[in-house]
Order: structure tokens, then sequence, then C-alpha cells
């Protein structure tokens, strides 16, 4: 026993007295070509070269493993620091006090405080996000207001020669408004057979270029007496448009705005004398078309000519005085309104409801007949093809619209003496002049214009407004307190992040003792 204990000692002694050289190469080191450095140093650089070899998370963990994980005690000393010093009032009355009761009471404090400034952020944030809106009516007042444009239509469409020469095609407009109606067209109607008759021999015949050169026409013959502001004008002033009333013609047309006419006083405007002149102009009583006159609309430049539920009738032989005000809506972009801001159409210069549908029945017939009808049938509405109105529909509501709300009078034209001045005039007989001439005045009431606007409820400087009044109001925090939390949170989960990443595995992954060291302890108890 003593000589083993020698022999122990010995051979402790010789491994005392190698070389350090020959000492590095023992097993515990990874590499006995490395640099003479503990095992725990040489482990901690292969993870660091593990790491650097995996990307950017290798070099997060690189990164955390050069930095020391803080003691406990430095982690409550960094508690404690930050409870005494942050902005967020309660705070440090919770830390400082000595006495557990008033302790109690500051935290029941603090969590009160903290509770009711959730729930009232929580709710404000609930409104913001139900989009609020709001409505304000404006009057403004101003020196020069625009002119809205006015398109004429005469209730006669064709020239009496041309549909005496082409009779069917009054039969044509007929059947097509049967169709676009729907409406039942017999087989055996007078006049179908001559129909088809007509259309096999003329294919490429256009209802569009017919009425355009055998319609109704403005010229000085039709328009007598042309009067803006005092100032004359002519047919040159107008602008032909193509309409389901044929021919008709626009004045004050928006092609150029630095052309848009202005007035400057109330009370005058556009005045005009027509003449309708039926024997030369003639239309089917069987379409509906059994009046004489002038229909004619008032719209923005900006918009195309709506007839539909906005036609506005001047009878022959009345004067027609019609007192117009400006009304401006603006509607909000979603998902405040209903409007999209960026939508374009293809072939007018700017947005408005009822062109955007033009467009989109034009669409859809070309796409399934590959062709384009000179009247847009209504039953795509009836289905549901080309829907208007809210923001996913095919043409949404126009951010801003302009309208002229209208006060119509009518007076017997033209008096007595008047009768007898244009009858010698025009060199017409009275009857002709009663039959025919139509007078339409148009002007403003007041120069103002009412502006109904759509306005957000909540902006979003309001709603920041609003949390930071209530974040001051219950618990005193202000940015500079939200900044301070964020930096405290993030310093513990960065030492959070260094504990998991890189401590947890090093305690996982030790190895267990050596055999060697295990056997030399046994030796030492025995002896």
């Amino acid at each position: 026993m003593v000589g083993r204990i020698k022999e122990d000692r010995q051979s402790k002694e010789e491994r005392m007295g190698r070389p350090q050289n020959e000492y590095c190469h023992n097993e515990n080191l990874i590499h006995p070509e490395d640099s003479c450095l503990p095992k725990s140093q040489m482990e901690q650089m292969e993870k660091s070269k593990g790491y650097a070899e995996k990307g950017l998370l290798g070099k997060i963990k690189l990164y955390l493993s050069k930095k020391p994980l803080p003691s406990a005690t430095d982690r409550k000393k960094f508690d404690h620091d930050f409870a005494i010093s942050t902005s967020f009032h309660g705070v440090h009355n919770i830390v400082r006090n000595r006495s557990r009761i008033r302790k109690v009471i500051w935290l029941v404090v603090v969590l009160g405080s903290v509770s009711l400034v959730v729930w009232q952020i929580y709710s404000r944030l609930i409104n913001y996000f139900t989009w609020p809106t709001t409505t304000s009516i404006e009057v403004q007042y101003v020196e020069k207001i625009e002119f809205p444009s006015v398109t004429f239509c005469n209730l006669n469409r064709f020239q009496t020669a041309a549909v005496a020469k082409f009779g069917i095609i009054v039969f044509l407009w007929h059947t097509v408004s049967k169709v676009l109606h729907h409406q039942e067209i017999g087989a055996n109607s007078t006049g179908f057979k001559e129909a088809i008759d007509f259309i096999e021999s003329h294919q490429n015949f256009s209802v569009t270029d017919f009425i355009k050169n055998n319609g109704f026409y403005l010229n000085n013959s039709t328009l007598l007496a042309c009067e803006f502001f005092g100032i004359p004008c002519g047919p040159k002033d107008f602008k032909h448009v193509f309409t389901e009333y044929g021919n008709c013609f626009t004045f004050n047309h928006g092609e150029n705005i630095q052309g848009w006419k202005k007035v400057s006083v109330s009370g005058r405007g556009l005045s005009l004398l027509f003449d309708v002149n039926q024997e030369e102009f003639t239309d089917s009583p069987g379409l509906g078309f059994a009046d004489a006159g002038i229909i004619f609309v008032i719209h923005s430049p900006k918009k195309e000519p709506q007839f539909v539920g906005l036609g506005l009738y001047s009878p022959v032989g009345m004067h027609t005085r019609v007192t117009i005000r400006q009304l401006k809506t603006v509607h909000q972009e979603y998902p405040w309104g209903e409007c999209k801001p960026n939508i374009k159409l293809q072939n007018f210069r700017h947005y408005s409801t009822y062109g955007c549908l033009k467009e989109c029945k034009a669409q859809l017939i070309e796409k399934q007949c590959g062709c384009l009808p000179f009247l847009l049938p209504d039953h795509i509405e009836f289905k549901g093809l080309c829907t208007m109105g809210t923001h996913n529909s095919s043409c949404p509501v126009s951010c801003e619209e302009t309208e002229y709300p209208a006060t119509i009078s009518y007076s017997s034209f033209p008096s007595q003496k008047a009768l007898k001045y244009l009858s010698k005039k025009l060199n017409q007989s009275r009857d002709y002049i009663r039959e025919n001439l139509v007078n339409i005045e148009i002007n403003y009431s007041d120069l103002n214009y009412k502006i109904t606007q759509q306005q957000k409820a909540v902006s979003v400087s309001e709603l920041l407004a609003d949390v930071g009044g209530q974040l001051g109001l219950f618990c005193g925090a202000s940015m500079i307190t939200i900044i301070e939390i964020i930096e405290y949170l993030f310093t513990n989960f960065y030492w959070i992040c260094i504990f998991f990443l890189l401590k947890i595995p090093e305690m996982t992954q030790r190895p267990p003792p050596s055999q060697n060291h295990l056997g030399n302890k046994n030796q030492i108890e025995e002896c």
C-alpha cells in the first residue's frame, strides 16, 4: 500500500516536471497544435468559429457570446434604479416607501391608472378605426363664379327629307329602343321585313353617322339669337355631342379650362332664341317623341351631359327662365368615404360616375358582341354588371361633384307686339313664330356657392393628441416615458437572449468528469 502511494507521488512529480510543450499535447486540449490554453477558452474559440460560419444568426450569437451576463445583484440594481428614476409617476413611491401598507396603496393606484389608460386608449383606437366622418356646409361668396356647361337638343331629331328617303331608320331606332328596354318585338310587325332587307343590303350602315349628317344642326337659321353676359355669341361657341337625343350642342364645353366662362353679376347670364323648325325636323310619336321644343341639361364642364332624370324642357311658344345655384360636394376617399381619387377613364378627361357607366357598358358590349351600339342598353344596370356608388363597385362616387339646382319659370312668348316685330324681322308668319320659336334664359341667383364637404372626424394628429392626453392625465407619462420603458424592456430582453441562447446550452453541454479524475479521487479516499 505504501509502495503504491509512493509510485503515485513519483508519477505526479514526473508529470509536474515535464516540459511545457510536452504538457500542451495532453488530452485536455482539443487540438494539440494550438497554443497552450485552458480547455474552456479553446471551446469558446471553437464556438466563435462555428457562429461565424452560420450567416446572420451566427453573427448575432457571436456578438452575444462576447458579452458577459450581469450578475443577479447588478440586474436587481438596474431594476431599482429604473423604478426610482423613471418619469412614470407613482412607480418610485412603490419602491421608496418602507411601509408595506403604503406600498400596496401605491401599487393599487398605479395599476388602476394603467388599467384606465389602457381602456381609454383602446376605446379611442376602436373609434378611430370605424372611420367616422362629419359633414360641413359652408357658403362661399366670390366676385366671379364659373358658368356651367349647357347642352341643348331638339326634341325632333331627324331632318324630314332624310327620314322620307330612309324611313326605315326611324323603324330601326324604334326596334333597337325596344330591345334595349326589354320590350317584345313581333316578327310580323310592320316594317320588320323591310328592316331585315335594309340591314342585309347596308351592312356597313352606321346610325350614328346618319344622325350626325341628317339630324338637327346648329347654325344661324336655327340659333336666331345668342348673348352671354351682354356679349354676342353664335354657333361657333358650341360643341357638337352625340346623345340619345341625336345631335346636341354644348355651350361652355370643358375642353379648354382657361376658356370657361365666368360671370360677375347675378341676374344675367346666357340668353338664347332657337328656331326648332318643325317642318324641317321631325320624329316618330311612336317612340314617345310627341313634343316640340328644346330639351337641355345644365352640368359641370368636367362632366358629360346626362339627360335621363336631369333634362329640362322648354316648349315652343314659351320663354323659359332658369335660375341656378352652384352646389359642390366633396367626398372622402375610402375607408372614410366611397370615392377613389386615382381612378381614370379612357375616353373622358375628367372622372364622373355617368361617364364611368358609359365606358363600363361599352366595354361589356364590345367584349361580348365585338361592336358598340349607338345607344347603350339599360339592362346592364338591371343585371348588376355595371354598378355605381360604393368604393368596390364598377363606378364609385366622384371625389368632387358640382351640381346646379335650378328653379324654372315659364311665360308665354312672344307677346302681341313682339310677335309682330319678330314676324316682320324673320319674314315668317305669326303662326310659324308661335309654333317654332323657343326662348331660354339661364342665370345665377346669387354670386355664391354652397359646398358640402365630408371630413374626417378624427385625424391622425388628433388621435395622437388624445392618446397623449390620456397618458398624461392618468399616468403623468409622455413620449420620453415611453422611450424609457422601451429601453428598460429591451435591456431585459437582451439579457434574456444571452441567457437562453448561450448560457443554458453551455450548462447542458458540459462533459461529465473524466474517469481518470474519478480514479485518482477514489485512490486518495482509500489512502
